[in-house]
């Protein structure tokens, strides 16, 4: 069970065993900034249905989103499942938009943020947007791994020890799922009053490098659509291979489970 910052819990959805937790982005927000100010870290998953598909395939991969100390629901097909469920999460928490919402918290509190990932020079620009647009935003450090690195013991260890030279409050790591939360998982406990969040390509739609989908397709969940054309190569086989068949297994069984009477069971 999650306590938010006022000391109320908060309900937890269950979608194919994993616990979503039933708060906002601006709650979610809220939270990291009540963690940084008891002095004590975390790691937050903004799982879309991609996490969610892999948490099912892969054990390794479900031990680590295990160890997350929020989930929320990246995806209109999550939310959709809660609600048929008869258990309706309340909202979206898109990473790609409360990675600058929650700049914008860390600014207000004076609060440090390092970049991790992206395409070369992609951090950097990143963080100078950033900085502007949040007075108060410290960006303490960035970097962007070489091809490879994470099989590298000393690019690793490289990283590492950036990151506890800087010491800072919140870490975006922006190298896809399920690099970024392998990397969490291996370096969270070294700095544990910092807080972890892995961002995918969020980083770029700061840049403008890469443009998101217009509101109208994130509001009605077919933002996968706009992203598929901009990558179909990469892209095609997550989403049309597997993606659609599991987000059809995913609403049948939750609208399922609603018959059944299961739908809130696992509440927090």
């Amino acid at each position: 069970m999650l306590t938010t910052p006022d000391n109320t819990s908060t309900r937890t959805v269950v979608l194919h065993g994993v616990p979503f937790q039933a708060i906002s982005e601006q709650e979610t927000c809220d939270w990291i900034l009540r963690g940084l100010r008891d002095g004590r870290g975390g790691f937050v998953i903004t799982a879309n249905l991609d996490h969610l598909y892999r948490s099912q395939r892969d054990a390794t991969y479900r031990s680590i989103m295990d160890e997350a100390s929020i989930i929320v629901a990246d995806g209109m097909p999550l939310i959709w499942a809660s609600r048929l469920q008869g258990n309706p999460l309340p909202e979206r928490v898109a990473g790609s938009t409360m990675c600058s919402t929650l700049a914008r918290e860390l600014g207000k509190a004076q609060r440090s943020l390092y970049l991790l990932g992206g395409n070369p020079g992609v951090a950097e620009q990143a963080a100078e947007i950033l900085e502007q647009n949040y007075p108060g935003l410290r960006v303490v450090g960035t970097c962007c791994p070489e091809f490879g690195f994470d099989k590298d013991p000393k690019s690793m260890d490289r990283i590492l020890q950036h990151l506890l030279e800087t010491q800072p409050d919140m870490v975006y790591v922006a190298l896809g799922s399920p690099k970024q939360e392998i990397l969490i998982s291996q370096f969270r406990s070294k700095l544990p009053k910092t807080w972890w969040m892995g961002i995918g390509i969020s980083l770029s739609f700061i840049t403008g490098d890469v443009k998101r989908a217009p509101k109208w397709m994130q509001r009605i969940g077919i933002e996968w659509i706009h992203r598929l054309s901009q990558e179909p190569g990469r892209l095609a086989k997550r989403y049309l291979l597997h993606g659609v068949p599991f987000a059809i297994e995913l609403l049948t069984v939750s609208a399922w489970k609603r018959l059944r009477g299961e739908g809130r069971r696992g509440d927090g």
